[in-house]
């Protein structure tokens, strides 16, 4: 989010006072992100130490905290553990949020602070263990699980629909609309590819392990001594690997190597491994599908959000550019085509 809620801090600082047994001197609102359900903040407490303050509302679940507490747990260093409350729970509420604390890294993702060699190489280590780990079956009640669903798909197709018989009155609506217009048949070709693989991959038999969902460049953080941590654990899915292997060589923004160079590197790290391309090409479209989804219900569906309209708007114009996620999904279909 990138605009301050209107929640007031002094209801914070008193909800981690209480929770947390924490003393904040200064609480700093941080524009981080384009996730709406999403508010995070620097908090300094009254010890000297900075934490970093999430507040989550509506689609919150467990497993986004207790899985990352338990590979930490386990000995792996690139995740970041939540802190305990007073009671041991490892969140706490603060309607219509809940609370998540952690401690502060200083840092920068990984496309603002590109990745080196050795780091990628390590992004493949820590996700193989990820995806290797056996977690208990307590922690992972809840987590939904793949089954290719045509719901983004069917949500694009219906926004389109509208955008033939409405006109909008909001600067980002509008510009969303003629934009989106503009792109139909590009959009269109989208939604059929990723419906063509999705009815291939029901008819094939699926491993499913736990993935992350989300681990592009701007959910690593590189502290200031180059250590790399996996954040954002909200997206988990019981899914193919490919789920979230689909991001190597085709993750938004620019990592500053090819899709080649990429896939080396981070293989090095993860080992070798069977890759089902017909999934790899799926989830990349549907990836695009699903943000052009998001995107529209925030601008279409509602007149909130300040910063974060404009910033939906630039989002979505962005999947379309040279170079683009769009034309990196489309590498994947290459490979099908070459075997």
């Amino acid at each position: 989010m990138l605009e301050k809620p209107e929640i007031e801090e002094n209801r914070i600082i008193t909800s981690l006072k209480g929770d947390y047994g924490l003393s904040v001197a200064e609480l700093t609102f941080l524009p981080l992100g384009a996730d709406q359900n999403t508010v995070v903040y620097r908090a300094a407490g009254s010890d000297k130490r900075n934490y970093f303050l999430k507040l989550r509302k509506e689609d919150f679940n467990e497993a986004s905290v207790t899985i990352p507490y338990f590979l930490s747990q386990s000995g792996m260093k690139q995740v970041i553990p939540p802190l305990p409350t007073r009671t041991g729970k490892l969140w706490s509420a603060l309607n219509p949020f809940k609370v998540i604390l952690y401690p502060f890294i200083e840092g920068h993702d990984g496309f603002e602070h590109r990745l080196t060699f050795g780091q990628w190489v390590e992004f493949g280590k820590a996700l193989k263990r990820f995806h290797s780990t056996a977690f208990p079956a307590r922690l992972t009640t809840g987590i939904p699980q793949e089954n290719f669903s045509p719901r983004w798909r069917d949500t694009v197709r219906a926004f389109y629909k509208r955008f033939e018989k409405e006109t909008f009155i909001d600067p980002a609506a509008i510009e969303m609309a003629k934009y989106l217009k503009s792109k139909k048949s590009a959009t269109m070709d989208l939604i059929n590819r990723a419906e063509r693989y999705a009815q291939k991959l029901k008819d094939q038999a699926q491993a499913f392990i736990l993935c992350h969902a989300d681990i592009h460049g701007w959910n690593l953080l590189i502290d200031k001594n180059g250590a790399l941590y996996m954040v954002d654990w909200d997206t988990l899915l019981f899914a193919p690997k490919e789920r979230d292997l689909m991001f190597i060589g085709s993750s938004p923004g620019d990592s500053g190597y090819s899709p080649q160079e990429e896939e080396a590197m981070f293989y090095q790290g993860y080992g070798q491994t069977d890759i089902n391309q017909i999934a790899i090409a799926y989830y990349r479209y549907e990836r695009i599908i699903e943000d052009l989804a998001i995107y529209c219900n925030q601008i279409f569906l509602s007149d909130q959000g300040g910063q974060d309209r404009q910033a939906a708007v630039e989002n979505v114009e962005s999947n379309f550019y040279p170079n683009g996620t769009i034309d990196k999904a489309l590498l994947a279909d290459l490979l099908l085509k070459d075997n």
